[in-house]
């Protein structure tokens, strides 16, 4: 048989950037951390084929993809400036935005791969090693399955300079603790979140069927940080505490700062000008159903976005919070909030992580 040659990269095909980790061998094979040999079993059962057991014959429902079209989060279809437009601007607005966040969950995958396949060397515990061999499977199949579907929509499109920086950031830090916070806790958390919000808001039959497979995953990555972390956190010294915290913070800062620039929502934005909507004709529209909008998200259980609604509930949690840290997210919002929602609005961080994730995700729990 000849091997098929391989073909020549491209200059813009890849991204080199330094991984540090401190590779660690276990001689004690014996459960130690009951709750993530569980996980590991519970992973092993749940294992499925991107190519085998999703519908792709199907295609891409245009008219439910763009019926039922979110602003990451936002449920803008239900807006009047919405159902004004004209229904091509609606499908090339909503086709063309899912594709760029559909293209950075899929480039997000891939960090989360090569996240995952460092904490099989890095994490101390051989249930640890266990279950990140579980989660590198996971993450290989969802880059598979996100790149399979972007490509119904438009080609995938270039990776947000800022998940580009915090994927660098996460991969570069020799500590396993600080990859997991960055990626089971932040990246892993945003996703989760949003996830579910397009899940649940989507009648898009392919979509909603890929999400479903993806997000029963991602909420055994979530619970793995959650369980390890809550383990390990109770070790280490304030210092070292304070350090984690700001690790998170920034990680968080990174991806929904609009003042840098490069947020998602900045990006996203630049493609809703290319279709001819101008932002700031878009933020005076939807600040005038501001009401309206916030009672949607409050009925789908949504209204406090993916930090306050489960990043920083799943911080508390596992106990990696503090005054310090809730003062510089306040600032956070404050200036992030360029839509006006939380404008005069004291919130607060009394959001309560759910129990069980997988029910949540799938809209089983509230």
């Amino acid at each position: 048989m000849t091997a098929s040659p391989v073909l020549p990269e491209k200059p813009t095909d890849r991204h080199e950037t330094e991984a540090a980790l401190r590779a660690i061998f276990r001689w004690s094979y014996e459960p130690e951390i009951e709750e993530l040999r569980d996980l590991y079993a519970n992973a092993l059962e749940r294992q499925w084929i991107a190519m085998r057991d999703l519908d792709w014959e199907r295609g891409v429902d245009r008219d439910a993809f763009s019926r039922t079209f979110t602003l990451m989060g936002l449920p803008i279809q239900e807006t009047r400036f919405w159902q004004s437009l004209p229904e091509e601007t609606r499908w090339e607005v909503s086709r063309r935005t899912s594709a760029f966040l559909l293209s950075n969950f899929l480039h997000g995958e891939q960090g989360a791969l090569l996240v995952a396949s460092q904490l099989v060397s890095a994490v101390p515990h051989m249930d640890g090693k266990f279950y990140a061999a579980t989660q590198t499977m996971d993450e290989a199949r969802h880059v598979e399955v996100f790149d399979a579907y972007v490509r119904k929509l438009d080609a995938v499109q270039p990776i947000s300079a800022a998940l580009q920086q915090l994927l660098d950031r996460v991969l570069g830090h020799p500590d396993w603790m600080h990859k997991a916070v960055g990626m089971q806790i932040v990246i892993e958390g945003l996703a989760l979140y949003s996830f579910r919000d397009m899940r649940n808001a989507t009648e898009e039959p392919l979509l909603k069927q890929l999400l479903t497979y993806v997000s029963r995953d991602e909420a055994r990555h979530t619970a793995y940080g959650i369980r390890y972390l809550t383990q390990a956190l109770p070790a280490i010294s304030p210092a070292e505490r304070a350090e984690l915290e700001d690790f998170a913070f920034e990680a968080t800062r990174l991806l929904i700062d609009s003042r840098q620039d490069a947020s998602l929502r900045t990006d996203a934005l630049r493609i809703w000008a290319e279709c001819g909507i101008d932002p700031k004709t878009l933020f005076a529209e939807l600040f005038a159903e501001r009401e309206m909008l916030m009672a949607e998200m409050a009925r789908r259980g949504g209204a406090f976005g993916p930090v306050r609604g489960f990043v920083i509930p799943t911080l508390k949690g596992i106990g990696l919070w503090s005054q310090r840290l809730e003062a510089r997210y306040r600032e956070l919002f404050d200036s992030a909030d360029r839509l006006g929602v939380l404008r005069g609005a004291r919130v607060g961080f009394d959001v309560v992580l759910p129990k069980d994730l997988e029910r949540w995700v799938l809209g089983e729990e509230a």
